[in-house]
């Protein structure tokens, strides 16, 4: 399969899954590392608009820095993602590769598309039935994008996007209840 080049100044869902659909988050604490990478290799290179981290896959929303040139940005991701790999084939006495194949990217190039994928990423851990309530999940982005705490976020970009937070929960919300009634059909 051939992968796009990421290219500065652009928005892109990165995602992957463990290898054979495997964990690639075994324990609490791996969550917590995984998320100290992105801050370590991806902040300096791309902005974090979205993310879900759930047991055998991520999904997570940037947007590549206008300042930064185009091959620093690809090897800032594949950093981040072999030194998550070569933590957990450390700390659990494993070998290989953990992640099925190298990240996938999709380039985002419409609003439209933009905001619905920052719904399904925030709403993935009720998609794939973690959490009943996209609130109570930890492992995404939804509470840091509705509180006022300090986060890594670009949460002034993605509430703007939805108005104002009100609205954004609301329409997160709403599009849970649709994948519950599409589920119960």
């Amino acid at each position: 399969m051939k992968y796009e080049p990421i290219i500065k100044d652009s928005y892109y869902h990165i995602y992957n899954c463990g290898n054979n659909k495997e964990d690639i988050f075994i324990e609490e604490r791996n969550y917590a590392y995984f998320l100290s990478l992105l801050k370590k290799h991806i902040l300096p290179v791309a902005e974090l608009l979205s993310y879900c981290l759930l047991k055998n896959h991520f999904h997570l929303l940037v947007k590549t820095k206008s300042n930064v040139e185009d091959k620093f940005i690809s090897q800032a991701f594949s950093n981040c993602f072999n030194a998550y790999t070569k933590a957990i084939n450390k700390a659990y006495g494993r070998t290989g590769s953990l992640f099925q194949d190298r990240f996938s990217r999709i380039k985002i190039t419409d609003e439209e598309y933009l905001k619905s994928l920052i719904i399904y990423i925030n709403n993935n851990a009720v998609h794939h039935g973690f959490t009943q309530d996209v609130s109570s999940y930890k492992y995404s982005s939804y509470q840091a994008l509705v509180s006022d705490k300090p986060t890594l976020l670009s949460r002034t970009f993605i509430i703007n996007l939805f108005e104002n937070t009100e609205n954004f929960s609301m329409v997160l919300h709403s599009k849970k209840n649709t994948i519950e009634e599409l589920t119960l059909e």
